[in-house]
């Protein structure tokens, strides 16, 4: 009786309660757009609603940071988008609850049960709580102001993260943007600004921020209709150079897999698909954003248009173009495919992100974030590498007077417009592509540079127009086919024509770490042969420093600014370095798929007589010769003057004020010996050197070259008392600092360690007998406590190079 009475207590009450009120006398006197959701604002209280279906079908959500903060370090840029989300709007009494759908784990059976199965079994979140405040019998009006100027992009957890602070969000000082709140026939559009109160603590924000207490960003919402049923998802392969959009579906039999992989792609259809050109039903277009200057916005212009080369190889006419964004329009509706440009108060990474149906994989917007100052950067590093202030520098014939590096730096432009878009259309990085010629713009290109008549020729430093590899991918992602088995069928024979090219392929996971494996993903190098790459590179260098000075700088500036134009030459080779290193410990191996009618392939270790090649190749850029700069040039660079500051692009140094070039030196020694050194690439090496064939390189041999090679050497008599002597001595205790660095890595086999702490000990003793060398007997010390201590102890700790990426 007691449960009953509850139970109609609680129902009295319910029924009780006021009915809402109508929604058309409750919006009376607001501003209305109709639209996919009907927005509705009221001017008084700066409340923004939406009228929502009381059937509410499903919706793409998607959030976006319209308004950044301006700085590479914290990563909250103009235009970048948040989470796409797959949405529905759910009644529990007087509120909405917005929900977002978990769609990783699926049931594709038609039997309604089994997908309800999943669905219980995995957990949904609901985002945003929206009280309902009128109704009519049709729609909802719900108040959304309060989840519009919530943080959902993240930007409290991001300052508190990069330690640049701790913020709240100040909803007085907020308030719904109008201008960029619209409701369209498939979306409706909604902005706010939003300020975060508290107290920023870090460099990074005070850098960017005109007070450090309060930061003021700008928020987007989007609502975007479900796509229709006629979009068909294409299947993920390997080697098809597309990212993979993922699911698990638990319908599937239990012999096949239960891990779908699809590819994400634009739609595009052509008109007539018997024709063997043909115009698309909706071509894809890409908008630039208006504020972007000239000459780049052209260029801009020149590389993302690339693309349409490869629609036209598939019968596409016309089928992807490039227009300037239409005079108001918003580069965050989903309607509009943008190309924005975005300043930060330092040079940083550029990308390319996208809308995603997540159900699908379908591309609903693509959006490119080029930043602003990489450009600069890249006509700095052609003018370092040129010097070409030797003639009068008049106003009017500085662009005359550095041409060829405009047009370097126009080059990288283009080529970085066309990856950035390729990233939109779903496309994956190629770092393997330099190996076949530069032959993706999906790759990271360092300039290609040679030496000519005794001058650094910069004019084919990039290349122009897409690769044999992009026109692979656009064609296994949007190829038309007549039937699924058609389909399945020409989709294998597009991977199996283009390994029988030759073309090599892989991503970021086989690329970027510092462990990698492969021998043939590198990023920022050039040519299929590494090791002939680096002595080139470094004939390059050594021209372009010796030619590096006064010429290298236009009148009007302090000498004191030569040494950030200095640090990206200096370093010509850091990116080769690594590309090198991957030798040691290497293997060579594709992605192979197991098919019938093939032998697998496998792994292929790098020949010992390779790697040999590439330990002293290696060991030579960790040299004096290698790395002293010229007298003269050291004299040149004063201390900063006034007016002007060191700051990230400088080297860092133990001389104060003063350019301290031992140290640049230093920093230098220590990237390259940190390669060498890598721990699983020892762990790699060590297991291998215990095969037969391999008896002749081995860790141990590493470890005595290093030692033998930069330890142990000493300088030429002439040498002796001079600034190479002095320089020798700082690269004998950056190797030391190495070798010890690497012997205390937890990730360092236990086997290796102990090959390495004995010919340190061995070290050690012959350091120790040298009792008139005030270095050796130091450093002995330094391996002495460490041997006894167990662990580093930081007596000595090489400085960092100057950012290189992004170039």
């Amino acid at each position: 009786m007691l449960i009953t009475g509850l139970f109609l207590t609680v129902s009295g009450h319910l029924n009780a309660a006021e009915p809402l009120p109508d929604l058309s006398v409750y919006t009376k006197g607001f501003q209305q757009q109709e639209g996919l959701l009907d927005v509705y604002y009221d001017v008084e209280s700066g409340s923004v609603y939406l009228a929502i279906a009381r059937q509410s079908p499903q919706y793409l959500f998607q959030s976006s940071l319209p308004h950044g903060v301006g700085s590479n370090d914290i990563g909250l840029d103009r235009g970048q988008l948040g989470e796409t989300r797959l949405v529905q709007f759910e009644q529990f009494g007087k509120k909405l609850l917005l929900k977002q759908i978990n769609t990783q784990f699926r049931a594709s059976a038609a039997n309604p049960a089994e997908r309800a199965s999943v669905e219980e079994a995995f957990a949904s979140a609901v985002i945003a709580g929206l009280p309902i405040v009128a109704a009519n019998d049709k729609q909802w009006l719900v108040d959304y102001t309060e989840f519009l100027l919530s943080d959902i992009h993240g930007v409290g957890k991001r300052l508190r993260d990069k330690k640049q602070g701790s913020f709240s969000l100040d909803r007085q000082r907020s308030g719904v943007y109008l201008s960029r709140t619209k409701a369209f026939e498939q979306n409706t559009e909604l902005e706010a600004l939003v300020t975060f109160g508290g107290e920023g603590t870090g460099e990074y924000l005070k850098q960017v921020s005109p007070t450090s207490d309060s930061l003021s960003v700008h928020l987007h919402h989007s609502f975007i209709q479900l796509p229709d049923d006629d979009y068909k998802p294409r299947v993920f392969h390997p080697y098809s150079g597309f990212w993979s959009i993922d699911y698990e579906d638990y319908s599937q039999p239990i012999y096949a897999e239960k891990t779908q992989r699809l590819i994400p792609r634009h739609r595009l259809i052509k008109k007539d698909p018997s024709a063997a050109m043909s115009e698309p039903i909706e071509p894809i277009i890409y908008y630039l954003d208006p504020g972007i200057p000239e000459p780049i916005k052209s260029a801009l212009k020149e590389g993302a248009l690339w693309w349409n080369d490869g629609f036209e190889r598939l019968g596409f006419e016309n089928a992807f173009q490039v227009q300037e964004l239409p005079l108001g329009a918003d580069p965050m509706d989903v309607r509009y495919n943008v190309i924005q440009w975005v300043h930060r108060a330092t040079r940083g990474w550029s990308y390319g992100s996208s809308v995603i149906d997540p159900r699908t994989g379908e591309i609903i917007k693509g959006h490119v974030t080029l930043g602003s100052l990489r450009v600069r950067q890249d006509f700095l590093i052609a003018l370092g590498l040129t010097s070409p202030f030797t003639e009068n520098q008049s106003d009017n014939r500085l662009g005359e007077l550095t041409q060829s590096q405009q047009a370097m730096a126009l080059s990288r432009i283009k080529q970085l417009a066309a990856h950035e878009v390729g990233h939109t259309l779903g496309i994956a990085h190629n770092f393997a592509a330099s190996e076949n010629g530069r032959a993706s713009v999906m790759d990271y290109p360092h300039p290609m540079l040679s030496v000519k008549k005794g001058r650094v020729d910069l004019s084919e430093a990039y290349a122009t127009g897409l690769g044999e590899w992009d026109f692979h991918v656009i064609e296994y992602g949007y190829r038309h086919f007549a039937s699924l088995e058609q389909e399945k069928n020409e989709l294998q024979s597009i991977i199996d024509r283009t390994k029988s090219a030759g073309l090599r392929y892989l991503s970021d996971p086989d690329a970027r770490p510092s462990h990698a494996v492969s021998v043939q993903g590198h990023l920022w190098d050039n040519g299929d042969d590494t090791i002939e790459e680096l002595k080139n590179l470094s004939e390059v260098r050594a021209l372009a420093l010796a030619q590096f000075g006064k010429s290298s700088l236009p009148y009007g500036l302090p000498f004191s600014e030569l040494e950030e134009r200095l640090a990206p030459i200096y370093l010509l080779h850091r990116y080769q370095v690594e590309a090198v290193a991957k030798l040691i410990g290497g293997y060579e191996y594709s992605y192979e798929i197991n098919k019938p009618e093939e032998a697998p392939v496998g792994l292929s270790p790098v020949s010992m007589q390779m790697q040999l090649k590439a330990l002293d190749i290696l060991l030579q850029t960790v040299s004096v010769n290698y790395l002293s700069l010229p007298e003269a040039l050291i004299t040149l660079i004063p201390p900063k003057s006034y007016g002007y500051r060191r700051n990230r692009e400088s080297f860092q140094g133990r001389n104060g004020l003063l350019f301290d070039p031992i140290s640049a030196a230093e920093s230098a020694a220590a990237h390259t010996l940190r390669f060498i050194l890598q721990p699983e690439r020892l762990n790699r090496l060590h297991q291998i050197s215990h095969q037969q064939q391999w008896k002749a390189f081995s860790l141990k041999g590493v470890v005595q070259s290093v030692i033998n090679r930069v330890v142990n050497n000493d300088v030429t008599k002439t040498q002796k008392g001079t600034f190479a002597e002095l320089l020798n001595n700082r690269l004998k205790f950056v190797a030391l600092f190495s070798l010890i660095n690497v012997a205390d890595s937890s990730v360092l086999a236990p086997e290796a360690r102990a090959e390495i702490h004995q010919e340190l000990r061995v070290l050690r003793k012959a350091l120790y007998r040298d009792k008139n060398s005030a270095v050796s007997q130091e450093m002995a010390f330094s391996l002495q406590k460490y041997l006894e201590e167990g662990s580093r102890k930081e007596y000595f700790l090489p400085k960092t190079l100057p950012p290189g990426s992004p170039i």
